[in-house]
C-alpha cells in the first residue's frame, strides 16, 4: 500500500454496500515533481508544481515528508534552491514571485516583478532567477531589498541552470535548444551548445561534467565535455524529465513533470525507482472496446500499466527500460493479487482534461481550449476546434458528431465531421460532463447548479438537483452515475424513474481533506495547474472506471461475483 496525499495510510477507504472497489493504479506517492535539490539535512527536496506543495524525501529509506504545504502561501513551486545560511528560496511560477523560507520555516516574499520564474540557484549568498517565456530575463535578485538586476534577456524559455566549474551561470534556452552560460557579474552570453533536445534542465555533477536532460518521451540526458564540446547520449525512459541533482557520492537523482516520483539514473542510462511515478490527476477517463483504459493527465495520454490497460506499442513505462526497482514494488499485473501497479505513458499531451474513446480513435479536451481527435495506433493527432472557453466534457453522438461542454460559456457544443462548430444548448450555468444513453439522449452535469440536465430541443430538463459538484458521467443500462465531488460519492440514478441511490462513498476525489484552496484564474501563456474534475467511465464488462484525482489512481468499481 502507498501512503498518498489524500491518505497517509496508503488504504482505500472508498465504501460500499453494493460494490467491490479496487485500486488499477497506487496512489500517488509524490504529487508531480519539478525542481530538485539537496538540502543541508541530505535529504532531496523536491517543488510540486502540481500539488502545490514541496516534500522531502530520504533516498534511502523513501520516506517523504511535506515541508511546504499546498494550503501554504505559495502556490505553484517549481523550483528551488538553498542558500549557505540554509534559506530555501522558491521559484513560484504561476502568480511570478519569489520566496524565502528561512530555516525556521518562516516565509518572506523576495520578488513579485519577475514573471513565470522557473530556473533558481545560489551562489553562496546571491540568488539568480530566470523566466519561462519568450524573451525571458535571467537576473539576479537581492533577499535584503532591492529591485533586481537584469543580466540578460531574450531567452527562449529559461528553465533549471545552475553555475559551472568555470564561474558561469549556465542555462538552457528550450525553445532554441541550446545551452547558454553568463558571468554571475553580467556579460555578454555565450552559446555552449545548440541542438540539444529539448533541453529542459542544465546541470554539473561532482566531477564538474555538463548534464542536460531532455524533457521529451525518450528521457534523454546528454553529458557535454566542456573542453572538446564532444558528447554522450543516453535514453532512460523516463518520459517528462524535469530536473537533476548529484548526492555526495556523485549519484543522480531525476524528476519527471509527467508523471512525478523521483528515480536514480546511471550513466548508462539505467534507473532505479526512489519514488514510483503515478497519475497527475487523473482527470477525464475513458475505456475503449479492447478494454485499455486511458486516462487525460494534464501533461500525457496515460493508462494503468495492467494488462489490458494501456500498454500497448509506442507506450512508455514511468520507470524506465532498464529500471531496476525493490523487491516489494509491484510489477504489472500485479492488481490480480492485490498489489497497485503504476501507469504508462503514450503519448505527452499538454492540458489535456478529459478523453472519450470511439471506434479506434481517442477525442480529447484540453485546457488550452481546443478539441482533438488522437490515433493511438499511428501516433497522428488532428485538431477539431479551438479558442472555446474550458472545454471539458467530450462525447460521441450517434451521427459520430463531437458533443463537448464548454464549460466557461455555459454551453453545449457540437462539432461535426468537417470541424464544423454549432450549439446545442447555451444559457448553463457551468456544464462539465456530458454522456449519452441507449436512446441516444444527451445528459450534462453542471456542479455548480448541483444537478443533471437533460438537453431537449435546445433547452435543459432537470434528471436530478441537490447533488453536490457533480462531475463526471456515464450511462450503463436504463442508469445514469455521477461523481458527486462535494459529498466524495457515486451516485446512480434511474433514467425510468428518476430514483437514485448512493453507490460508493469516501472517494479519493477532490483535494485532500480539510483543504480548501481557490485556484487563480489562469495567465494567457503561462503554465497553469489543471481544474478539478473527476472523471468517470464505463468499461465493456460493465465495470465503472473513477478517476481518484485526490489521490492520483484509477478505481474499478464492480458487483461482486455471486
Amino acid at each position: 500500500m502507498y501512503p498518498s496525499r489524500f491518505d497517509d495510510t496508503g488504504r482505500t477507504r472508498t465504501t460500499s454496500d453494493r460494490l467491490e472497489v479496487r485500486r488499477l493504479t497506487r496512489a500517488n506517492r509524490l504529487w508531480g515533481s519539478n525542481g530538485v535539490t539537496f538540502g543541508p539535512d541530505g535529504r532531496l527536496y523536491v517543488a510540486q508544481f502540481l500539488a502545490g506543495q514541496i516534500s522531502a524525501v530520504d533516498p534511502v529509506s523513501r520516506d517523504i515528508e511535506v515541508v511546504v504545504p499546498l494550503d501554504g502561501p505559495v502556490e505553484a513551486p517549481d523550483d528551488l534552491a538553498f542558500g549557505a545560511d540554509g534559506s530555501m528560496y522558491i521559484a513560484d511560477l504561476t502568480p511570478g514571485r519569489v520566496w524565502r523560507r528561512g530555516p525556521g520555516g518562516e516565509y518572506t516574499l523576495v520578488s513579485d516583478q519577475v514573471s513565470v520564474p522557473n530556473g533558481i540557484t545560489c551562489v553562496g549568498d546571491r540568488l539568480f532567477v530566470n523566466e519561462m517565456k519568450m524573451n525571458g530575463r535571467l537576473m539576479e535578485l537581492f533577499p535584503g531589498g532591492g529591485d533586481p538586476a537584469v543580466l540578460t534577456g531574450g531567452l527562449a524559455l529559461g528553465n533549471a541552470m545552475q553555475l559551472g566549474p568555470d564561474g558561469c551561470l549556465y542555462y538552457p534556452q528550450m525553445m532554441r535548444n541550446e545551452v547558454w552560460r553568463i558571468p554571475p557579474d553580467g556579460g555578454v552570453p555565450e552559446l555552449v551548445a545548440e541542438e540539444v533536445d529539448d533541453p529542459v534542465a542544465v546541470r554539473f555533477d561532482r566531477g564538474g561534467a555538463l548534464v542536460v536532460l531532455s524533457r521529451g518521451m525518450a528521457g534523454l540526458v546528454t553529458r557535454i565535455d566542456l573542453a572538446t564540446g564532444a558528447r554522450s547520449v543516453v535514453a532512460t525512459g523516463i518520459v517528462g524529465l524535469d530536473n537533476a541533482a548529484f548526492d555526495h557520492e556523485n549519484r543522480m537523482f531525476v524528476s519527471s513533470f509527467a508523471s512525478g516520483g523521483i528515480a536514480e539514473v546511471d550513466t548508462d542510462g539505467r534507473t532505479r525507482v526512489v519514488v514510483p511515478q503515478g497519475f497527475d490527476g487523473p482527470f477525464g477517463i475513458t475505456v475503449d472496446l479492447g478494454g485499455t483504459v486511458y486516462a487525460a493527465d494534464h501533461f500525457s495520454l496515460a493508462s494503468p500499466d495492467v494488462p489490458g490497460s494501456g500498454t500497448a506499442s509506442g507506450a512508455a513505462v514511468d520507470s524506465g527500460p532498464g529500471a531496476v526497482e525493490d523487491d516489494h514494488e509491484p510489477g504489472p499485473g500485479a492488481i490480480e493479487d492485490g498489489h497497485e501497479p503504476g501507469v504508462v505513458t503514450h503519448e505527452l499531451m499538454y492540458a489535456v482534461h478529459n478523453v472519450t474513446a470511439d471506434d479506434g480513435l481517442l477525442h480529447l479536451t484540453s485546457q488550452l481550449g481546443d478539441v482533438r481527435t488522437h490515433d493511438p495506433v499511428h501516433r497522428t493527432t488532428r485538431v477539431r476546434a479551438t479558442g472555446l472557453d474550458q472545454p471539458t466534457g467530450i462525447a460521441v453522438a450517434p451521427d459520430g458528431s463531437l458533443v463537448v461542454a464548454e464549460t466557461g460559456a455555459g454551453r453545449v457544443l457540437r462539432i461535426d465531421d468537417a470541424d464544423t462548430v454549432s450549439v446545442l444548448a447555451e444559457g448553463l450555468d457551468h456544464p462539465l460532463d456530458v454522456a449519452f444513453d441507449g436512446q441516444w439522449r444527451c445528459y450534462v452535469s453542471d456542479d455548480r447548479r448541483g444537478a443533471v440536465l437533460r438537453l431537449e430541443d435546445g433547452g435543459a430538463v432537470v434528471v436530478a438537483d441537490g447533488l453536490g459538484a457533480p462531475q463526471g458521467l456515464a450511462v450503463r443500462g436504463d442508469e445514469l452515475f455521477t461523481v458527486e465531488v462535494e459529498h466524495r460519492r457515486l451516485r446512480a440514478i434511474s433514467l425510468a424513474t428518476g430514483a437514485s441511490r448512493i453507490d460508493a462513498e469516501q472517494l479519493a476525489v477532490g483535494l485532500p481533506p480539510g483543504i480548501t484552496r481557490t485556484e487563480p484564474e489562469p495567465i494567457p501563456g503561462v503554465p497553469g495547474r489543471p481544474r478539478q474534475f473527476a472523471g468517470l467511465a464505463v468499461a465493456p464488462d460493465g465495470a465503472l472506471l473513477v478517476s481518484a484525482n485526490g489521490e492520483g489512481s484509477v478505481l474499478r468499481l464492480t458487483v461482486p461475483a455471486g
